[in-house]
């Protein structure tokens, strides 16, 4: 296994240990959000992110990485709540929150293999506040996308970029824990 992969599976770990724990404390809870209030969750920890960059400093106490997890979570909540639909009653097992998880988790691995392969790994080179923007991008996007019901004439649609916000935010993990 390369370098990448190993890095990457390793901050995905990390992910998943946060993402069961608050399980835990809070079971499903989130089945309940609708995926245009996940898209704004993202958004404000994605701006929070660039608020830490440029302002370099925090009244909170934490920094830039629990951003970036939380980033990842939400994309695959996205996506879970994307082909699943919402609900106004949590209806999901922590144990079938977890297989979904995995499932989606495996889908953006999957996507990062190949575009690494296609790219050869020019995330490397790029600045984690490019991740940032690329996330803020990619939240804009699917936005807009979500403002027109989901239809686009060429572009990907929501899932595509959830899945993007999750690869740049672990790349920003993988890049914050070197």
């Amino acid at each position: 296994m390369s370098e990448t992969n190993k890095q990457f599976d390793k901050a995905l770990d990390v992910c998943r240990r946060i993402f069961e724990k608050k399980l835990s404390d809070y079971g499903a809870s989130w089945r309940i959000m609708r995926p245009q209030s996940i898209t704004d969750q993202i958004f404000i920890k994605a701006k929070r992110i660039r608020s830490l960059e440029t302002k370099m400093t925090s009244k909170v106490g934490e920094g830039i990485l629990p951003e970036f997890i939380a980033i990842v979570n939400y994309g695959v909540v996205g996506l879970i709540q994307l082909r699943h639909g919402y609900v106004d009653a949590v209806d999901m097992s922590n144990d079938k929150a977890m297989k979904l998880y995995e499932k989606y988790v495996d889908e953006a691995r999957q996507l990062m293999y190949a575009k690494n392969h296609d790219y050869d790994e020019a995330w490397r080179g790029m600045r984690i506040n490019s991740y940032t923007d690329m996330i803020l991008t990619k939240i804009q996007r699917t936005k807009e996308i979500e403002n027109h019901h989901g239809m686009t004439e060429v572009s990907e649609g929501i899932d595509a970029n959830y899945l993007d916000m999750i690869n740049y935010a672990v790349f920003g993990i993988i890049k914050l824990t070197e």
